[in-house]
């Protein structure tokens, strides 16, 4: 008789979901207050001008605006977002 169950379906299906962590807005984007543009395990990317940090680093915009990747100068990668003209706005501004 044997002790052991048959190592079938019975024992799979419990993997964890996945995390989706990664830049999530590139350079020159743009992005509405609110918007997560990184999330990431730790501060990999430092939050700059009008970007805010989650309890888990996530960053995020504070204003509408376009996306700028800096460095600072101890050399630290840091993500800004500065007010601009948008695409979407550019089109729908009236051309006197």
């Amino acid at each position: 008789m044997a002790h052991k169950k048959g190592q079938g379906s019975s024992r799979n299906g419990r993997t964890s979901n996945a995390q989706h962590r990664g830049i999530k807005v590139w350079a020159g984007q743009d992005i509405r207050a609110g918007g997560i543009i990184v999330r990431q395990v730790g501060s990999t990317v430092h939050a700059g001008n009008n970007v805010g940090t989650g309890k888990d680093y996530t960053l995020f915009a504070l204003i509408d605006g376009v996306v700028k990747y800096e460095r600072t100068k101890n050399d630290r990668k840091k993500v800004s977002v500065y007010p601009g003209i948008s695409s979407d706005q550019s089109a729908a501004a009236p051309s006197a």
